[in-house]
């Protein structure tokens, strides 16, 4: 296929960059679009009891949720004086006609003229008061859509005249957290091109070649929100896809056009000046360096796909983002650049920086820096699999006692409004609080009574309140004390599970914690699924690639290993509390889980890129040298210490300008971005370090000719339709093989 496409690119290059050029105008035309289609919500599993509940609930009643918590503060009044209570319900009543199914003041049920309001709502001071909102809405996106036209009212209406206003519960959370990170992905936008187009400069040495990834990852972020703003047709998708479209968009499309740009620089830079020049070296740079592109983006691809077997659109949201920039990038890395660098030939060199003049870097040795570590490596091959295998499992550690949890307030900056919102919550109306709503089929009267008397023997709650009964459903509201994703309150949720209902029924039972549980519970049933589409696909992929059964198994232990560690560091500093003062976040003593799930598909694909960039290279020696080495060892060592040489300082600089991307994830101000942000970045350093030039080399060495292992009816499989690296289209009169540095 890519000899085929090769051959059509070489005779059609104008035809194919104009073609690029009009795709990317008009997918950037349509794709700024999808702003407006995308949903906020997502995060539940329809299936589970949480989400049966508030379905069931919302069929009978409406959403009784408790969506928002408004803090309604006067200076001046008590809630004993009526003119409070007539200005609090003055605020209410001017929320936007169907933004709200429920909304609870501490008077509501109480009898005209009564001034007794509800204790648990009313500040220990008597000068505050929370009123509880349920948002409309039949799905999560559509409740989204209430809060927008809510949120004005809350704080800027004529009733909240004379009052401070202050909005928490989940969904001002939600809000709050779109909005962050929202602002975090602009400006570390804003901080990584600069400093992507400065490094690629010192990396290729010229300017123009030090535009090109810069111009690929533009073109595939454009390209991919075109896709997903497509998708939004078809399906909902979460704005979260937003973030991988950004992360992989521009670090993968920057990796592939450093492999394919380095490859025709090398290739180029070893022929004659002659006009057929930079049409052989990207004949053969298609064919080596875009097998490798095709290949890897096909893994990170089918990584990212894994994904969709879970139930949360979340999730599944950050699948479609990530398959189509990762898809994308490939595209574009495989047609507008290969057309661009065709078009320039030697002219990719112009504007080089005067004191990289002339220079040279090896590139077709096995005695350069990196063959040097290479070969120290594999001389001491056992010594050094287990130091590293070692520390790599210490720093893994960790992450055995991980505890889990979800999105709450603390996710999000001290000084942001929802979290100063609860923290005064929390101070002004006592020890902070948890519920869950228990709904019943049943309104029978004694039933409901022996039920609740059972329900406040489970530990730790402290109060049960019927919420609302009709059409033989009752709805009703259990509190703890503790946050709602301490590990008492999963606990707890768990325990009122184990009660059973009137006359042994189901109780369905939902609410922040409940959701908690079920998402956990959600996660680990699908998890396994995710675990073996992403093994299998790497497993036949990397066979089809170098036609081996040992090095797929040891591509895929590698990554285990790296991803390990990674989940190691997120688990000492984000969820045991390390760091806090250098990072300038506050631990919730627990990691999100959804988020190691989406770190995971992207690391598999990461770590794949530079495995199989590498293993490209090695492979390739390999079979050069089958006729000019008799002692395989000998000639494994040569194909290792060549690879690693040829791809060192490539290599290096993809993991250098990836590492400005995603550290600028590190610096945003939500605390499971910043988690994200580090735990890529220590994944990426350790891959392209430790991994990359000691681990490889050393596992190799030690396999030997076993590298290149398959049984007989695999290797003839491999033989017919494996897919290989080749050399140049037409075999041509070579000059030094050198790369301008």
């Amino acid at each position: 296929m890519i000899r085929h496409w090769s051959t059509i690119l070489l005779r059609r290059a104008r035809f194919v960059l104009v073609t690029g050029i009009i795709a990317t105008i008009a997918a950037a035309a349509y794709g700024v679009g999808v702003f407006d289609h995308l949903g906020q919500g997502g995060f539940d599993d329809p299936s589970t009891d949480a989400a049966r509940e508030l379905a069931r609930e919302r069929a009978v009643f409406g959403n009784e949720n408790v969506d928002l918590v408004v803090l309604y503060r006067s200076p001046t009044l008590t809630v004993t004086q009526p003119a409070f209570r007539r200005q609090l319900e003055r605020a209410v009543t001017g929320f936007p006609a169907g933004t709200t199914t429920s909304v609870v003041t501490p008077w509501t049920g109480a009898a005209s003229g009564t001034t007794a309001p509800d204790r648990q709502l009313v500040s220990t001071d008597r000068h505050a008061v929370q009123v509880l909102v349920s948002l409309a809405g039949d799905s999560q996106a559509d409740q989204a859509d209430q809060l927008d036209r809510l949120w004005p009212a809350l704080t800027s209406g004529d009733g909240a005249t004379g009052f401070e206003v202050d909005v928490a519960g989940p969904w001002a959370v939600y809000k709050g957290v779109n909005e962050t990170v929202s602002d975090d992905l602009a400006r570390a936008e804003l901080l990584s091109l600069p400093i992507v187009l400065l490094l690629s400069l010192l990396i290729f040495g010229s300017l123009v070649a030090a535009l090109m990834p810069v111009i690929v990852g533009a073109v595939s972020v454009l390209g991919a929100l075109a896709v997903v703003r497509l998708l939004t047709t078809f399906t909902e998708v979460s704005v979260f896809s937003i973030n991988v479209i950004t992360l992989l968009g521009m670090g993968l499309a920057i990796d592939y056009a450093l492999f394919v740009i380095s490859r025709f620089r090398e290739e180029l830079a070893g022929l004659p000046d002659t006009p057929d020049a930079p049409h052989h070296a990207m004949g053969t740079t298609l064919q080596t360096a875009g097998r490798t592109v095709l290949f890897s983006g096909l893994t990170v691809a089918a990584a990212m796909s894994a994904l969709l077997v879970f139930p949360q659109n979340f999730l599944r949201s950050l699948g479609y983002g990530g398959i189509a920039a990762v898809l994308v990038g490939v595209v574009t890395a495989l047609t507008v650049l290969p057309a661009l660098l065709l078009l320039l030939g030697r002219r990719i060199d112009a504007g080089r920086l005067p004191w990289r003049r002339g220079r040279a870097v090896a590139v077709d040795s096995d005695h350069g820096a990196w063959a040097r570590v290479a070969h120290g490596v594999m001389a001491h091959p056992v010594v050094t699999m287990v130091v590293i295998v070692g520390a790599l499992l210490l720093v893994a550690s960790p992450f055995v006692g991980v505890r889990w949890g979800s999105v709450d307030y603390r996710v999000l900056p001290p000084d942001h409004a929802a979290h100063v919102a609860s923290e005064k919550i929390n101070e002004q109306f006592g020890a902070e609080k948890s519920s869950a709503n228990l709904l019943l089929e049943t309104q029978d009267a004694k039933a409901v009574a022996d039920y609740v008397a059972e329900i406040e023997q489970v530990a730790g709650v402290e109060a049960v309140a019927p919420v609302a009964a009709a059409d033989g459903v009752t709805v009703l509201r259990a509190s703890w004390a503790g946050n709602s994703q301490s590990p008492g309150s999963l606990d707890t949720v768990r325990e009122l599970r184990a009660v059973p209902g009137p006359d042994g029924g189901k109780v369905l039972v939902g609410g922040l914690s409940a959701d908690t549980v079920d998402l956990l519970t959600s996660l680990r049933s699908h998890l396994p699924w995710m675990a073996l589409i992403i093994v299998g696909v790497m497993l036949v992929l990397l066979f089809l690639a170098f036609g081996s059964v040992v090095l797929p198994v040891k591509a895929v232990l590698m990554n285990l290993l790296s991803i390990s560690a990674s989940f190691g560091v997120i688990t000492w500093i984000f969820a045991d509390g390390h760091l806090e003062g250098l990072l300038d976040y506050r631990s919730t003593g627990f990691l999100d889980a959804t988020q190691p799930i989406f770190m995971l598909a992207i690391l598999v694909g990461l770590s794949m890129d530079y495995e199989v960039f590498l293993l490209s290279r090695v492979r390739e020696q390999w079979d050069r040298s089958r006729h000019a080495v008799a002692d395989p060892a000998q000639r494994n060592a040569r194909a290792v210490a060549v690879g690693v040489q040829k791809t060192g300082r490539i290599i290096t600089s993809a993991a250098l300008l990836l590492a400005v991307v995603i550290g600028a994830f590190a610096l945003s101000s939500v605390v499971f971005m910043k988690m994200i942000g580090v735990g890529m970045l220590v994944a990426l350093l350790v891959d392209a370090t430790i991994v990359r030039a000691l681990l490889v080399p050393a596992t190799m060495k030690l396999l030997g000719r076993w590298n290149w292992y398959a049984p007989a009816p695999l290797r003839r499989f491999w033989e017919r339709y494996g897919v290989r690296e080749t050399g140049p289209v037409e075999e041509v009169p070579r000059r030094a093989t050198s790369v301008p540095a």
